[in-house]
């Protein structure tokens, strides 16, 4: 993700004004999401999702994961930590969601690398999920190929653009590579976000809690492209903005939280830079 502050083009005006549009129609809907997730980021991921304007829920308990799924407006299943319990919860979950018609966000975090969420992920992939988001070598390893190293990815996006496609017409959803530059597609159509800031990855969570304001975005819309192209337009002007005023990584996590909590539809307007 890079801070080009040039000035917008039409296309980007364009995407610009969707995106904006989004933001405000999960700021009126409020969506419930439901997280299965890292246990080392829940309530940053919480705290996220309230300053983005939804609504978060924990629930990751075998029995219930279903449940609640059903009833959800989104959910997000994150591979952070596996734990046995979880294990179960994430299927079930994810069964319930593709039954239910409730879109649902992927983040195979760590795939390739480790065997367990690999398998886990690769099983998860039969309940059509609406998004799967994660960097260059988790996706890759979602296709089949060689993973990075642990949460760390060793490739670039576009060297996981043909990942990213394959992965995509298994699923029939969209995938969203993460980098210097998002690549967004579904298959089809594909949009690059260029917002964001280096700092995003200084601190503990930023990928985790993305995934989960992606959640609330496809909850909130009709288009899933443009939702995740949105989400992460939005997530990236907040981080742009709390970079600009950040001492270090502790003032960045904080102030990120005070900046999604501030963002306006003029402000996306004028900053998202999506093509």
């Amino acid at each position: 993700m890079l801070n080009d502050v040039s000035s917008p083009t039409p296309e980007h005006t364009t995407y610009s004004d969707r995106a904006a549009a989004l933001w405000r129609m999960v700021q009126d809907k409020t969506p419930l999401i439901q997280c299965l997730t890292n246990t080392v980021v829940q309530p940053l991921t919480a705290n996220m999702l309230i300053a983005g304007g939804a609504a978060p829920a924990m629930v990751d308990v075998v029995g219930e994961a279903d449940v609640f799924a059903a009833i959800a407006s989104g959910v997000l299943i994150n591979l952070g930590t596996v734990a046995p319990s979880q294990q179960d919860a994430m299927p079930e979950a994810a069964q319930a969601a593709h039954d239910n018609g409730t879109p649902w966000v992927l983040d195979p975090v760590a795939i390739g690398a480790l065997p367990v969420r690999t398998a886990l992920a690769h099983r998860l992939l039969d309940f059509s999920p609406t998004v799967v988001r994660g960097n260059a070598s988790e996706i890759i390893a979602l296709a089949g190929g060689v993973g990075g190293r642990g949460v760390d990815s060793t490739a670039s996006v576009e060297e996981a653009a043909d990942a990213a496609q394959a992965v995509s017409q298994i699923t029939g959803g969209v995938v969203a590579v993460s980098g210097e530059i998002d690549l967004i597609t579904d298959g089809f159509r594909r949009i690059q976000c260029e917002n964001g800031t280096p700092m995003l990855t200084q601190i503990t969570g930023a990928g985790c809690s993305l995934g989960a304001y992606i959640a609330a975005f496809v909850a909130a819309g009709d288009d899933p492209l443009l939702a995740t192209a949105a989400a992460h337009a939005c997530f990236g002007i907040a981080g742009e903005q709390a970079a600009a005023q950040a001492k270090g990584p502790g003032s960045f996590g904080v102030s990120l939280l005070d900046e999604l909590s501030l963002l306006d539809e003029e402000t996306i307007r004028a900053r998202a830079r999506l093509s």
